[in-house]
């Protein structure tokens, strides 16, 4: 029996909206950061949201902050 494989999805290409806009994620702007956040609350992936890789890892960091004071989620939305 063969092993399970995931098939990998294509990467999308790199076009930074904080890098257009010429500004920074901030945990303040809730609208802003969901935009990077799945329906049931996780991060979405470097691969998958266009993001360049300094500002990905702001937009984590400020989500996790909004999680922290409650102005964001955990989990998604229950059913």
């Amino acid at each position: 029996m063969p092993p399970m494989t995931r098939r990998k999805l294509p990467p999308v290409k790199t076009n930074c909206p904080f890098c257009a806009a010429k500004n920074e994620p901030d945990y303040k702007d809730v609208d802003a950061i969901k935009r990077y956040m799945t329906d049931r609350g996780k991060i979405i992936a470097k691969s998958r949201s266009a993001l360049c890789q300094k500002h990905q890892r702001r937009v984590a960091i400020a989500i996790k902050r909004a999680r922290h004071l409650a102005m964001l989620p955990f989990t998604g939305s229950p059913r």
